[in-house]
């Protein structure tokens, strides 16, 4: 099976402090999100951060690890509520991820599914990717 490559965009003027931007999620069309600096190292007040998309991507990604995961063991969960806490400490940078799930899963005992939990947080890609991905770089002066 080929890879998909999904793709965002950001737009940012001015200085980090006093500057802003726009984020576009360009794959699936789905909104442009404004940014600031504010916004990512004090309150949100309707924008979003950096951190926030980070949450967003490995709570949806661990969900679907985990109800693969759980499916393929005989087991299919009912539901899963993932909540992901990205902590941001400015001049520090992230700090912690904490990821929280409850799920109904018929038939399955609090420790089976503890277990399954911790094998979908090892393994899903988001969690992966936060541990080390290579990152390439192309940078150029615009004219």
């Amino acid at each position: 099976m080929a890879g998909t490559v999904r793709t965002a965009t950001n737009h940012w003027e001015g200085e980090l402090f006093t500057g802003s931007g726009q984020v576009t999620l360009e794959s699936s069309g789905v909104g442009t999100f404004d940014v600031s600096w504010p916004s990512r190292a004090e309150e949100a007040n309707g924008k979003t951060s950096p951190e926030e998309l980070i949450a967003a991507a490995h709570s949806s990604c661990f969900n679907m690890a985990f109800s693969n995961g759980l499916a393929k063991a005989g087991t299919p969960p009912t539901t899963l509520d993932t909540t992901a806490a990205v902590t941001f400490v400015p001049g520090t940078g992230i700090t912690e991820i904490a990821l929280k799930v409850v799920g109904s899963v018929p038939g399955m005992s609090a420790e089976d599914f503890q277990a399954a939990a911790e094998d979908a947080k090892a393994n899903c890609p988001v969690s992966q990717a936060l541990k080390a991905v290579p990152i390439s770089l192309e940078a150029s002066l615009s004219e």
